[in-house]
């Protein structure tokens, strides 16, 4: 290609790629260690599934004493959105996930291999698309959307294989006359790489999840730089993995089929190829079948869906740590203490196979055990931090309250593995601790029955009389038993089981009586330590209500 046609695409100066290359020298690691990144784009919405691959990702590098870093793809400068950069930024560092260069929340750029925004990096794609005309490795192409419509209808209606390639191709031949005359009369172009793949022909690649693929050659002359002169995602990639020094990409397994295609364009350069490993996306359960967890009609798939919630952060990490290799959960078993980050995260032991379903019921139940280890302080302090960005006028009542609220979430707390585990999420936490405060408690009398309105009546009031906050719990239950004997009821559940008739009920039911009229509730923690919390006022004036 003549240099009049060149400088007619790139008029302005451009480095060369030496010049370029000269600024990103080759990384000085420890041998073995990984280069990886979390390339999102900022479309204002992060998807579950980013956190769960930039999670593997930064485990991947950071366990091997390599480097993990954040990159922007935003050269789809349509689908950009305000503020996505600082959703991006905020959701990996929520998580732990820490990038060791890339852009912070502000979109200012940290480490030596940037800029890390793709949209910045222009004149970089450009100098080398430019060498790619220079080398006969690409070309430009004048084809309207209209004739590349009548392509695809040509191709669907012979039942041939779609793409522009082959015969189709339809400006990969023109002659430099041709490119000059529609350079000079301004018409509109993208430049096109020129694959000399063979689609009959299988290449073997090894895929670090998924094993050997045997994959078709690409043969499809793909665009590489769009007529806003700015790359495609693939073109991106190729320069940016090499320039940053990535050694291996982690990524959802929609883009497999991409792998042919990418290894020609490195191998293109003669430059090496970062090693691939591809997972299978997270799956969702509707109506009996999977499907791909979707941002468009599964609110889950939207991180912020559980900052909303209040799921510990710590708790969603484990969660996908389990998803990642389910050998996780035997570990935390053996490493109770430890950080979740500790443990080891190996390409080799993640399947291969369908993605993983996204389970809440086993997410609560990781919650459940994350929130049981905590201290009494520490989950006030993050419903605290939570209410003040998702229920203010609950915020405001835990500040004017601390001390009461903080003995209230300490019942039945740090008691080794009989610790309580009702709390999943800090959206929870208003309604289960309710009936602690008198404005929102709320009485039901209906959870008495079939008990008697004489025998409740008569419990409240032999409670009532003898009840003092200074008593430990063994004598509170011995006159919880002496009331339950002196009105029918059986201080011995395994005598009230085997006679039942001869019995009103059991001791059970009777503090059961005053659970539903101290709480208005029949399913609480330790009753005991809730009235030591509620105190005597409160409890007689409930108990006095009924």
């Amino acid at each position: 290609m003549t240099p009049e046609i060149i400088n007619l695409i790139f008029p302005n100066p451009l480095p060369t790629p030496s010049e370029i290359e000269a600024k990103y020298p080759p990384r000085q690691l420890p041998e073995g260690a990984k280069v990886t990144r979390v390339a999102p784009s900022p479309t204002g919405f992060m998807h579950i599934g980013g956190i769960y691959a930039g999670l593997l990702s930064e485990r991947i590098a950071h366990q091997s004493g390599g480097k993990f870093y954040l990159r922007i793809e935003d050269t789809d400068q349509k689908r950009k959105v305000d503020g996505a950069v600082e959703l991006i930024s905020n959701s990996l560092g929520r998580y732990g996930i820490h990038a060791d260069e890339g852009v912070d929340k502000n979109g200012h750029d940290f480490g030596s291999y940037g800029p890390y925004t793709q949209s910045q990096r222009k004149d970089i794609y450009q100098a080398y698309v430019k060498d790619f005309l220079e080398k006969g490795l690409a070309y430009p192409c004048f084809c309207a959307a209209e004739d590349l419509d009548i392509m695809r209808k040509i191709q669907e209606k012979t039942s041939v294989r779609p793409g522009y390639y082959g015969k189709y191709a339809k400006c990969r031949n023109l002659t430099d006359e041709q490119i000059l005359e529609n350079l000079k009369a301004g018409k509109p172009f993208v430049i096109r790489f020129k694959s000399n793949g063979d689609n009959n022909k299988r290449m073997m690649i090894k895929d670090l999840i998924k094993g050997d693929l045997a994959l078709p050659e690409n043969d499809i002359d793909i665009v590489i730089m769009k007529s806003d002169g700015l790359p495609t995602y693939h073109f991106a990639h190729l320069i940016d993995d090499h320039l940053m020094g990535t050694t291996h990409v982690t990524r959802g397994d929609e883009w497999v089929s991409s792998v042919p295609l990418h290894i020609q364009l490195f191998a293109s350069r003669g430059w090496k190829a970062p090693k691939y490993a591809h997972f299978a996306p997270l799956q969702k359960s509707d109506n009996g079948n999977k499907r791909k967890l979707s941002k468009r009609h599964d609110p889950e798939a939207n991180i912020m869906y559980f900052w909303e919630k209040g799921y510990p952060e710590n708790a969603l990490i484990e969660y996908l740590l389990n998803l990642i290799n389910a050998s996780f959960e035997d570990w935390r078993r053996n490493n109770p203490d430890k950080n979740a980050f500790d443990f080891p995260v190996n390409f080799n032991k993640i399947s291969n196979a369908a993605g993983a379903l996204f389970d809440f019921v086993k997410l609560n139940s990781i919650s459940k055990d994350v929130v049981a280890a905590m201290s009494a302080e520490q989950v006030f302090e993050a419903v605290l931090k939570w209410a003040k960005e998702y229920n203010p006028a609950f915020a405001t009542r835990l500040e004017d309250n601390r001390d009461y609220v903080t003995k209230i979430l300490n019942i039945e707390r740090n008691i080794g593995k009989k610790s309580r585990k009702d709390l999943t999420k800090w959206e929870d936490v208003e309604s289960d601790i309710a009936y602690f405060f008198d404005d929102l408690f709320q009485p039901n009398p209906a959870l008495l029955s079939p008990i008697s309105a004489t025998d409740v009546r008569a419990i409240a009031d032999e409670f009532m009389a003898a009840y003092h906050d200074t008593d430990d719990k063994d004598t509170w239950f011995a006159h919880i038993k002496s009331i339950a004997e002196r009105h029918g009821f059986a201080t011995d559940m395994k005598v009230h089981k085997e006679n039942p008739s001869a019995f009103k009920g059991n001791v059970s039911d009777v503090a059961k009586v005053l659970r539903v009229l101290t709480t208005g509730r029949d399913k609480t923690p330790d009753l005991y330590q809730i009235m030591q919390i509620l105190g005597v006022d409160r409890i007689k004036r409930r108990l006095s209500a009924w």
